[in-house]
């Protein structure tokens, strides 16, 4: 029973491993597997600590204190034949204290929010830095796929080679050809065989980056799935830049609503108790314990227009921002110009790239007649089916290249 188990587990993790990969499976492992994706679980971890800081100040503050010090000299009372005992020389204090906000005029409700927005444009940066990784995707997976695609048509070449030099070898058996006829082919047939070799090493060497890439290894021999893209032109720019520069913009107003705050002035209670000598009363010449209880105000009246400044140097950054922000929106705009242009350009070329391809094949089809009946070499026969797979090699790469100019449309567009 446990080696029945264990042989569907393994058949069952072949066959998700003999899967298709897809290009959307690759920008999910991105985002999920690429070291940069670890950073927004960090920067919540730290907002939790951050926020627990700050509330922390609403807190009680308990501050504990202890001195003993030597004096050169001591207050002594000017009265002749005084009973006052002048104080000792030598004295010593410990106090506790204890601080209770009760006003702090919002400051720290706005260094939360601050905190907040943040770690909203964090988030955001990752999820911008992530994305921009697509197109970098794009062109690994892409190239792999030609690769893919290439082989293909070298090995339909090959077969095709193999069955004209059995029919080749039947003519010169039969004395239709002349001996040499064979080696041409043979040698076609090798040099075949050596652009294969270079097209899996290329494609091994691709395939390794886009594992790195993705974190996640990919078998040399496995397959990429040669989807159609579709792009929209007639959708909106929805980059997650957009976003991110609103987020900083926000970024920027509550660090101006937290900077109006700190002008604020701020209540506290506090108590202190202590014990020492002396005490409270200097006048008595031992150790007492004593206390203290009151409020206290504190307010920057005047700053010399510190706060006002800062504000206002916030005020261009958010300027900045708002510049940065249309200039993205230009920039992107005149790269989706400049991609639909060869996007149309290429569809152009496919659809002659198809009536060449279909003149190259009755071409060749009176070629391999011509080769039957001996009016023409081997050597003329392969420039027309060169010219052939070269025109099927142009078709497949302009192919590729229609797939990667709309996946990075998509991506340029933001869907």
């Amino acid at each position: 029973m446990k080696n029945l188990l264990k042989f569907i587990i393994l058949l069952f993790s072949v066959g998700i491993y003999s899967q298709e990969l897809t290009l959307e499976t690759c920008y999910q492992l991105v985002n999920t597997n690429y070291p940069l994706a670890k950073q927004p679980a960090l920067f919540e971890q730290q907002h939790v600590i951050d926020t627990e800081v700050i509330k922390s100040e609403k807190l009680p503050q308990l501050d504990f204190s202890a001195q003993a010090t030597y004096q050169s000299d001591v207050t002594e009372v000017p009265i002749p034949n005084s009973s006052i005992e002048p104080l000792n020389k030598d004295q010593y204090r410990a106090t506790s204290s204890i601080n209770q906000l009760i006003y702090d005029g919002g400051i720290i409700d706005a260094s939360l929010n601050a905190k907040s927005a943040t770690l909203k444009t964090q988030l955001k940066q990752v999820e911008v830095n992530l994305y921009q990784l697509k197109k970098q995707v794009n062109q690994l997976y892409f190239s792999i796929l030609l690769m893919q695609e290439n082989k293909a048509l070298f090995n339909a070449k090959k077969e095709q080679l193999q069955s004209k030099l059995k029919e080749v070898r039947s003519g010169i058996d039969n004395g239709t050809l002349i001996p040499a006829s064979d080696k041409v082919l043979r040698a076609e047939l090798i040099k075949i065989e050596q652009k294969i070799t270079e097209i899996d090493q290329e494609k091994t060497s691709l395939m390794q980056t886009l594992s790195s890439l993705i974190g996640e290894d990919i078998a040399s021999n496995r397959k990429l799935h040669n989807a159609e893209i579709n792009a929209d032109f007639q959708s909106e720019i929805d980059r997650p830049e957009i976003e991110l520069f609103k987020f900083k913009k926000e970024q920027i107003e509550t660090s101006e609503q937290l900077i109006s705050k700190q002008k604020a002035p701020k209540i506290l209670g506090f108590a202190t108790g202590g014990y020492g000598n002396p005490g409270l009363n200097v006048l008595d010449n031992s150790f007492q314990a004593f206390y203290i209880i009151g409020l206290k105000l504190n307010w920057n009246v005047f700053d010399w227009n510190a706060n006002k400044k800062k504000r206002q140097s916030l005020s261009i950054n958010k300027d900045i921002i708002e510049s940065e922000a249309k200039l993205f929106e230009l920039n992107t705009q005149i790269e989706l110009d400049q991609l639909r242009s060869e996007i149309q350009k290429i569809e152009e070329l496919i659809l002659s790239d198809s009536e060449i391809i279909e003149l190259r094949k009755d071409v060749l089809k009176s070629s391999e007649s011509q080769l039957r009946n001996g009016v023409i070499t081997t050597s003329a026969y392969i420039i027309e089916l060169t010219n052939l797979f070269e025109d099927e090699n142009t078709l497949n790469t302009h192919k590729i290249k229609l797939k990667l100019a709309k996946a990075n449309y998509k991506i340029t567009q933001g869907n």
